[in-house]
């Protein structure tokens, strides 16, 4: 891959952030309201737990990525900044207060997400159902977009989801398989690739998604190759971003990718089949979900008229029929 530009390294010996990947401190009216809504309904959101750098622009917009079952994660990830530890009791008031936020901020795409949870018999699936059975008796007209954690060993638990029929069902693969190790300890890479792919098996109508951070230390041809990895799973949708280093005691990060690497990343990836892709310095999961989602319609919608053209065109020609409609031309 190649290498950003030298940068400046700071006094304890991480790189200085480039221009392109520095944000404003969020400070707008639409920020504050959002904000004192999340803490008026008790809601978590992955926008303040994970330290998301777009967190003033999409609060502003009323856009927020709520996270259920508690602010605690069962697994300690070294690039995530959300508090690690004993899962908090399941709120059973928080499908309701999840629908009331959405109707509030009328909300046309809302994407929800979860810390892992373990120590639950199901991993938190069917809280993940009651979330998205109360968003769709509040307000039938919202899609819904999840950020499910892997389940592993939560025999049902995926199934229970997607019989719920979200409409975009992502699950990060989060770095290339030679860093799991390091990155992603409590988690298999093949484990999080075979789940996107059994979700399309399940209900090939819900739009599949994945992501992966660079700036690890991976290889470009090892992203390539987890592109290629998605497509096989038939995953539609693949978002690319820079890994930000949450606090001193996360990972470090290797480099700081240039935006017209980005660029290139997204021009291989489409070129593979993907439906759609995001691909910057700031790219992250949620980061304008609802555009997206209007995206991905219109790109399935776009490959189901070419796939009929061509079936249209690849019909046999039945001769009697054509005489019936055409008497006067020699055949």
């Amino acid at each position: 891959m190649e290498k950003a530009e030298k940068l400046e390294v700071t006094k304890s010996g991480h790189l200085r952030k480039p221009d392109w990947i520095r944000v404003k401190a969020p400070t707008s009216k639409g920020y504050n309201e959002t904000r004192n809504l999340m803490r008026g309904l008790k809601l978590n959101t992955v926008c303040e737990e994970a330290a998301c750098p777009n967190i003033g622009e999409c609060w502003t917009k009323k856009h927020t990525t709520v996270m259920i079952l508690g602010d605690t994660c069962t697994r300690a990830c070294r690039f995530c900044n959300i508090k690690t530890g004993k899962g908090n009791p399941v709120d059973p008031d928080e499908p309701a207060h999840v629908a009331e936020m959405v109707v509030v901020t009328q909300m046309k795409h809302i994407v929800i997400t979860s810390v892992d949870r373990d120590d639950l018999k199901d991993g938190g699936a069917d809280q993940f159902v009651k979330v998205i059975s109360a968003i769709r008796e509040a307000s039938p007209d919202t899609t819904i977009e999840i950020l499910t954690p892997d389940f592993r060993n939560k025999p049902g638990a995926l199934e229970t989801v997607v019989a719920a029929k979200p409409d975009v069902f992502n699950h990060n693969l989060e770095t290339v398989p030679r860093l799991y190790t390091r990155i992603r300890p409590g988690a298999r890479y093949f484990h999080s690739l075979n789940l996107l792919s059994k979700v399309k098996t399940l209900d090939p109508e819900i739009f599949t998604k994945s992501g992966i951070m660079v700036g690890l230390g991976e290889e470009e041809i090892e992203v390539l190759q987890v592109m290629d990895d998605m497509r096989s799973a038939d995953i539609d949708f693949m978002t690319i971003g820079q890994y930000l280093q949450p606090t001193k005691k996360h990972v470090d990060v290797e480099e700081f990718i240039k935006p017209d690497q980005f660029l290139k990343f997204k021009k291989r990836a489409k070129a593979k089949g993907f439906l759609h892709v995001s691909s910057s310095p700031l790219t992250r999961s949620s980061h304008h979900a609802s555009e997206d989602f209007e995206i991905l319609q219109a790109a399935r919608l776009e490959l189901l008229a070419k796939k009929q053209n061509k079936i249209h065109q690849d019909a046999p020609i039945d001769i009697d029929e054509m005489k019936k409609h055409n008497p006067n031309y020699e055949f």
